[in-house]
């Protein structure tokens, strides 16, 4: 089930009512800073749980081409 159109005009028409028109851009404005701070703290969170994952995966070791001394010897024992 989802919010119609009209129940939406009647949330803010309760709201309205409620905190007046006065102080309706405070509200709003708290509202908005309480919505960047969490999610501002969601993001702290998972960029910690990235760090704690990196930190705990062994680290990779690639490995290195082999010399142009080992490669000529290969080249000689096949011909």
């Amino acid at each position: 089930m989802s919010i119609g159109f009209w129940q939406v005009v009647l949330i803010l028409a309760i709201v309205l009512i409620i905190f007046g028109a006065g102080k309706l851009p405070t509200v709003m404005g708290d509202l908005a800073k309480g919505i960047k701070t969490f999610k501002a703290g969601m993001r702290d969170e998972l960029d910690e749980a990235k760090r704690e994952a990196e930190a705990a995966e062994p680290k990779r070791v690639e490995a290195l081409p082999p010399e142009p001394a080992a490669r000529k010897a290969d080249e000689t024992v096949r011909s």
